[in-house]
């Protein structure tokens, strides 16, 4: 089972992706896992446990994720919600670096900043010829999810050009709203992490090493990888 996500930095043709992976058995505990911290997020944080965690969102301070500001981040009165939402990402890193079963990874390919649809196709279809690559060697079938709502067609092309008497995939990938999942907001929350590690720019110096510092143990390769 790979759950997938999306990232990157459209201005500079920067494409992304994220993803987590188990074996079909690891399911309750990844799951299991995850929804533990949101309890714990919920105990000392009050963010409710159906809360969608957006990293964009929580990190640069835009998502209002609790009504109950923990008083550390508030000073003469102000409210500090970028700190507080990196802390709340720092206590997500931890639990996927201590997830049992759990691998992860992600990839990444610059481009045509003008024509970001087909960057992000190919990037797309090189990790899927990736996966095929690697479940092949494990004798391995898998599933993919992904956000959205399915519009992309480009998703779906590149699974139906694969061999069916080959092909390591079953189905095309199947979209979910991350709002209501939360194994995609695992990979929503690596494929930040690994942004931010590949795109270096000032504003996010604070979590340049956090792909390497909580996710790297948990990445076969260690860093992204160029597709």
């Amino acid at each position: 089972m790979i759950y997938v996500d999306d990232s990157g930095h459209p201005q500079s043709g920067l494409v992304v992706y994220g993803w987590v992976e188990f074996t079909p058995d690891h399911w309750p505990t990844a799951l299991s896992s995850w929804l533990q911290n949101h309890k714990r997020l919920w105990r000392e944080h009050r963010i409710p446990v159906t809360q969608e965690l957006h990293t964009t969102e929580y990190v640069n301070g835009r998502g209002r994720i609790t009504k109950r500001m923990p008083d550390r981040h508030v000073h003469d009165g102000v409210e500090y919600w970028k700190d507080f939402g990196r802390e709340v990402a720092v206590e997500c890193l931890e639990t996927l670096r201590s997830t049992e079963g759990l691998r992860l990874g992600a990839v990444y390919r610059r481009g045509d900043p003008g024509d970001l649809a087909r960057t992000k196709q190919q990037a797309y279809a090189a990790l899927v010829e990736r996966f095929e690559k690697e479940l092949s060697a494990s004798n391995s079938l898998a599933m993919v999810f992904m956000d959205g709502d399915g519009s992309d067609t480009s998703y779906r092309s590149t699974h139906r050009k694969l061999q069916l008497r080959q092909r390591r995939v079953i189905e095309d990938a199947i979209h979910i709203d991350s709002r209501t999942s939360q194994l995609v907001q695992t990979a929503d929350l690596v494929a930040w992490s690994a942004n931010a590690c590949i795109d270096q720019h000032a504003r996010n110096e604070f979590a340049w090493e956090w792909y390497e510092k909580y996710l790297s143990v948990r990445d076969p390769d260690r860093f992204p990888r160029e597709i």
